[in-house]
């Protein structure tokens, strides 16, 4: 990744963890919490393609798995939003931007469900039954609408951030330094080539039907030479 989108994603996930943990969490809200962090992933990954949504997803697990007060093993929401972060890249189409809104909203309702899912399946493989206890069906529904309805404020912004951090000066200079002497070396050709045909263009011209001066040349020496000797 380019060091623009490294300090781009770091700050957001950075922000989104912290208003997560500090505000989100303390909502007591029935079911599940509202998930920006996974939001913020989405919003990256949605620009920057599966291979930077694979990248941050995984950074931004790791950083809840560390972050307090987190009861789960280190790695495990890593491992999940590195998969989605994955799969939600792969939605990006090649001009880098969805004509309508109706594609971020199915990717963020589909990450909101199989977010959960993966995580309480791969709890399930590490002995955490704690999502089975408070109910998965309640979970999964509680973090779709909580997901859909915070997702119009925060995926816009993110990806309005990451755009914007696209153009990259240093390439940008490279890229009209190139094209510039691309319009040079074509101007020196084009400039040669017309200096060769005017040069050709005149030898035809003075060379006439019968070869012209480098013809006629031998016999004005001769002529010369003669007159010479007359005198």
């Amino acid at each position: 990744m380019r060091p623009n989108r490294i300090l781009l994603s770091t700050t957001l996930v950075v922000v989104a963890l912290v208003v997560q943990v500090s505000v989100l969490a303390r909502l007591q809200l029935p079911g599940a919490v509202p998930d920006l962090l996974l939001l913020t992933v989405l919003g990256l990954a949605l620009v920057y393609g599966h291979t930077g949504g694979a990248l941050v997803g995984f950074g931004a697990g790791l950083l809840a798995d560390l972050a307090p007060p987190a009861d789960h093993a280190v790695g495990r929401y890593a491992l999940v939003l590195c998969v989605i972060g994955y799969a939600a890249g792969l939605t990006r189409p090649e001009n880098g931007q969805h004509r309508s809104a109706t594609v971020p909203m199915l990717v963020v309702a589909g990450a909101a469900l199989s977010s959960t899912l993966l995580y309480a399946g791969v709890g399930a493989l590490v002995g955490d039954t704690a999502a089975r206890h408070a109910g998965l069906g309640g979970l999964l529904l509680t973090a779709t609408v909580y997901d859909l309805l915070l997702a119009p404020f925060t995926v816009p912004v993110v990806m309005a951030l990451a755009r914007r951090t696209e153009h990259d000066p240093l390439a940008e200079a490279a890229g009209s330094a190139g094209d510039g002497a691309r319009r040079y070396d074509g101007l020196l050709g084009s400039a040669g080539r017309n200096r060769a045909g005017r040069l050709a263009g005149r030898a035809t011209r003075t060379a006439g039907p019968r070869g012209g001066l480098l013809a006629r040349s031998p016999k004005s020496k001769v002529g010369r030479i003669k007159g010479v000797k007359r005198l």
